[in-house]
Order: structure tokens, then sequence, then C-alpha cells
């Protein structure tokens, strides 16, 4: 024991001596890195052990504050975003009120000839010699319109014409004797008998004339018919015949006459309109690139509904007119009645696989569907047949972006200027 000295005391020393030195130079060196320690006394930790728990106990802290303020801001975001959601929109509504409009019915289709007839020949085949008239003249009755090859027919009706000559004479002849034999009957002159013949022989010879004249009005006919005339007044629409073409009855016919020249406008109109319509309503028919319309008046509304497109007939009798052409496509509009509608511009009127429909703010300023159905547009809009009375708040802008049920604000109207 007296060998080995005592050295507990003086590593202690020595040792917080140094360490005290390592700290003082890391001190220095922070002092130049950090200018928020500039003026900081220099602590060494060595000659203060205590320190190094407190500088882990504010790095706690710090955590600690740091994780606080995070939750914290976590909460106001989902506060706002909670807010964001439960937002009332703004909506723009008003009661569309009723406007006096006219109840129309609209269609589409062209104009025919109201009596299209067909001429053609109505003798026996012949060629034609000559035309007289072209499409879109008008001719009047028993005007000649063509003629056919008369060349066989003509002899054979001046046959006719002296056989009939012939059998009025012998007629003459035979009614004469007839005559004679009569007034020397009381004489006695000639027996029962001759007198009998003579007037037998009388009697063929008139029938005979009654044979020959009516072969005589057969060939005539026939002679007739070899000239094709109008049997109306009207409007050649088409012409089909040309000189050297063969002409047979019950052919191609030669032409197309519209009687009076009358036109009308045949179309179709949709089932739910039908009912609407009346024979005799004024109709108002329009062409392409002509800026005036036709008056005209429903003359006739088919009793068929075509089952594969839900369309019925319509035909609107308009007068004649050289622009009325047959053919041209036409757009027709009859006004089925005038009343008081509600009115709404096209962005309020939506629709679905279950039909049109708008969406009204109701009492609780909440949004509920309402089903409508329109009868016509309007420059103005569109006319509502049923399903509003026009006191209700309809939503007009931005319908699409709003569901049955949710609760919005009306904004207020913008004052007129």
């Amino acid at each position: 024991m007296g060998a080995q000295p005592e050295t507990r005391n003086e590593p202690n020393v020595e040792e917080v001596v140094w360490i005290g030195r390592e700290l003082r130079r890391d001190a220095d060196a922070d002092r130049e890195a950090s200018v928020a320690a500039v003026d900081a006394p220099v602590l060494e930790v060595g000659a203060f052990p205590g320190l190094r728990w407190v500088a882990s106990g504010v790095g706690l802290i710090l955590a600690l504050l740091a994780v606080l303020a995070a939750v914290r801001y976590s909460h106001r975001a989902a506060d706002v975003s909670r807010g964001a959601e439960g937002s009332i929109p703004t909506v723009s509504a008003r009661a569309p009120g009723l406007t006096a409009v006219m109840a129309t019915v609209s269609f589409t289709g062209a104009i025919q000839a109201r009596y299209d007839m067909p001429i053609g020949t109505e003798g026996e085949t012949g060629r034609i010699t000559a035309v007289y008239v072209e499409a879109g003249e008008t001719v009047h009755k028993g005007q000649l319109l063509a003629r056919l090859d008369d060349s066989i027919l003509r002899p054979q009706v001046d046959r006719l014409e002296a056989a009939l000559d012939e059998a009025r004479a012998n007629a003459a002849l035979a009614e004469a004797e007839y005559a004679r034999a009569r007034a020397v009957a009381s004489a006695g002159a000639l027996s029962a008998e001759d007198i009998e013949k003579r007037r037998a022989t009388a009697l063929t010879a008139d029938a005979e004339v009654k044979v020959a004249a009516a072969q005589l009005a057969e060939y005539q006919a026939r002679l007739a018919h070899t000239d094709v005339r109008a049997p109306v007044d009207g409007l050649v629409l088409t012409r089909s015949a040309e000189v050297g073409q063969i002409a047979t009855p019950g052919g191609t016919a030669l032409f197309r006459v519209a009687r009076d020249g009358e036109m009308e406008m045949r179309g179709q109109v949709a089932e739910q309109d039908l009912p609407s319509l009346k024979v005799g309503q004024p109709a108002l028919v329009r062409l392409t690139g002509l800026d005036r319309p036709f008056k005209g008046k429903v003359r006739l509304l088919g009793a068929v509904i075509d089952p594969q497109t839900r369309l019925g007939d319509i035909r609107v009798a308009l007068g004649a007119d050289p622009q009325l052409r047959p053919g041209a496509f036409a757009r027709g509009q009859v006004i089925a009645g005038r009343g008081q509608r509600p009115l709404l511009p096209e962005t309020a009127v939506l629709s679905d696989e279950h039909g049109a429909y708008v969406y009204v703010v109701n009492g609780a300023d909440r949004i509920e569907r309402r089903s409508v159905r329109f009868s016509d547009t309007d420059p103005r809009g569109i006319v509502i047949e049923s399903g509003l009375s026009g006191s209700e708040r309809v939503v007009m802008t931005a319908a699409a972006f709003l569901r049955p049920g949710e609760r919005v604000s009306v904004a207020s109207p913008l004052p007129v200027s």
C-alpha cells in the first residue's frame, strides 16, 4: 500500500481540465457559426455535468411543441374543409308567371298537286306524230296535247261513212216502195203477201242504217283517240311524250296535269300533336329560298298513325301559285290556339331518361324536381304546356349542378336599368 501512491483525485482534476479545454474550443467554433450565440457565455459541460440533461429536456419540449402545432394546423384545415363542404350555394331562381303565347304545331313535308291526273292514250297502239305542249304550261279542257298516227283509221272511217250513206239510200227506197204498196192495197193491185214483203224490206234497210251508223261511230271514236286532249283545265306537270314514241293504252302516262293548278302540302305530324288539330284550321307553309309564307287550311288529317314512326298524315290545301312546285320541301305551321303559358329559357329545362324536368326552390329553400311537358318553342324561350303554374321559383341557370333536397340560397334579382 505504501509503494502505490494515492492518485484518485489527480486524474479527476486533469480529466476535468482537459475536457474543459476541448469544450472551450468547440464553443469558440459555435460562436463563429451562430449569430444568435455571439454574446452567450461558454459553459463547460465538464464543469456542469447536469447541462446535458437540460439540453435533452429542451429538445424534447421543442419536439412536443412541433407535434402540438401540427395537430392544431390539421384541425384548423379540417374545420375549413368542413366549412367549405357545408356552404350553401346561391342560385338564380324566379317565378316565370304566365305569358300570352300561340299554341302552334310544326311539321315538314313536300308540295304536291292536289289532283294529279295522268293522261295517256285511250285508243289503239300508235306512234306519236306531234306534241303541242310543254311542262309548266297552263292548258284548258279539250286542248290538243299530242297526236298519234291516224293513217289506218281515217280510211276506215271514210269507208264506213260511205256505207252509211248507201244504207240510208236503200232504206229510203224500201220505205218508198212500202208506202206505194200500202196506197194501192185497197184497190187490190197487190196481194197482202207482197205488201208484207215490202214492209219487211223497209224494216231491214232501216236496221242496216243503224248498224252502219254504229260502226262509223266506233271508228270515229277510235280516230278521235288518236288526239290526246286535256280532260280538265290545269297545269302540265310533266311531259314524257316524244315524237316517234309508241304510245300504248295502259302504258306510261304521256302527261301529268294538276287540275285547276291547285297544290297542297303533304306532311306528317307527331302523334301527341294530332288531337289539337282540326280540319279547316289556318296554316302557314314556307318554302326554302322564299321569304313570304303561303296561306292555306288543313284539308285532311290521317286516320292511321304509323306504328313505327308514331306519325300521322296531314294535308294543307293551297291555292294555285307559280312558285308552288310539286316536290319542293316545305315547313308547315298550324295555329292550334292561343293561351297563357309559363315561358322558360332553355337553360332552365333539363331532360333525362324519365323526360323533361326543372328544378324548383320550395318554401324551405330546398331543391325539388318537377316534371314538365313543353308544347312549343318561342324566340323568347320554351312554352311549358303542363307541370308548372307559373308561380313557382324555378332555377334558371346551372340547374344541372344541383341535387334534389339540397339547401340553396336564392340570389336577389338584379335591378332593371
